[in-house]
């Protein structure tokens, strides 16, 4: 887990930092350039993303909802979601267990 703490890029427009993974809970904060995309994926991890700025639009299982500053959404696990930012943004993820896939990748 030594990953903790450090910027990484993941999508075009898109870095995040792992702030904390412990016990089964793990938390991390991504910052999007206005009109970057979090690509669709899926994970059996269950998600709470926490608007800190800006507003971003989630497809969760092909259904749209868009968030801004001091709003949170869920999404279930195993559900398709992706993101794109409608202006520059950031989120505060929590995850439920740990994203092991995450703090594993170089």
């Amino acid at each position: 887990m030594g990953r903790i703490g450090q910027w990484e890029n993941a999508e075009p427009g898109v870095k995040r930092k792992i702030l904390n993974a412990n016990k089964g809970l793990m938390m991390m904060e991504v910052h999007f350039e206005k009109g970057a995309q979090g690509y669709k994926h899926q994970h059996v991890h269950e998600q709470m993303s926490y608007c800190l700025k800006g507003k971003i639009a989630f497809t969760i299982d092909g259904e749209e909802t868009v968030i801004s500053e001091g709003e949170t959404l869920y999404i279930p696990s195993d559900a398709v979601h992706g993101v794109i930012a409608l202006e520059e943004s950031a989120l505060l993820d929590t995850f439920t267990p740990i994203r092991e896939d995450l703090l594993e990748e170089e």
